[in-house]
């Protein structure tokens, strides 16, 4: 790949990853139920509601979920992957339908590494500003808040010691590491593709 090649598939997997973490999130927030008046919930909206629109035409919700966001989430990924590949110098084409898993990998990859992301800042804020009242950070422990309860109700009370984050970064490593690691490889990701995990 030229080094115009590289500087190309840098911006376009900076960019698209960003709007592509963005209407991940959109699925997200909704899945959590997070408070739809938080500035950045209706940052989100905006962003995403020009492409999600028209294709809630087609792609119905059901129990309260917005799978056109998840199916746009999947597009997005693909479109990535295919430009990536382009740039390589690699035919697509013939790739389609494992495109299209690995795009499902890469979209699942990504929702596993939002909800670790939203942890660690979880845990942060329980250190510096414990019951912040800041909409950033409401919306992480909205966002957290459906992964720990389960662990918070195995666990025994520790006397204002929480440490559910642990078994749930122990949860999410498991899965990401034995589950979409091997998804990755028994599906033939080709290396080029690899940040997109």
């Amino acid at each position: 790949m030229s080094g115009f090649a590289e500087a190309l598939n840098y911006i376009i997997q900076a960019l698209g990853s960003f709007y592509l973490l963005i209407v991940l999130l959109r699925f997200i927030l909704q899945l959590v139920r997070a408070d739809f008046y938080n500035p950045l919930s209706q940052f989100v909206v905006r962003a995403t509601q020009p492409l999600l629109k028209p294709l809630r035409r087609l792609i119905p919700g059901f129990a309260g979920l917005d799978f056109a966001s998840l199916v746009l989430a999947v597009l997005v990924q693909l479109l990535l992957m295919v430009a990536t590949l382009l740039l390589a110098g690699f035919n697509p084409v013939g790739y389609l339908l494992q495109l299209l898993v690995w795009s499902v990998i890469g979209v699942t990859s990504l929702f596993l590494k939002v909800f670790f992301f939203a942890l660690i800042i979880s845990v942060i804020l329980s250190w510096v500003a414990p019951g912040s009242y800041n909409p950033a950070a409401q919306l992480v422990n909205q966002i957290c808040e459906p992964l720990l309860a389960p662990f918070r109700r195995l666990l025994p009370n520790l006397g204002g010691l929480d440490i559910s984050p642990i078994f749930a970064f122990i949860a999410i490593n498991l899965v990401d590491r034995f589950v979409i690691g091997n998804l990755a490889a028994a599906t033939g990701l080709p290396p080029m593709l690899l940040p997109f995990l």
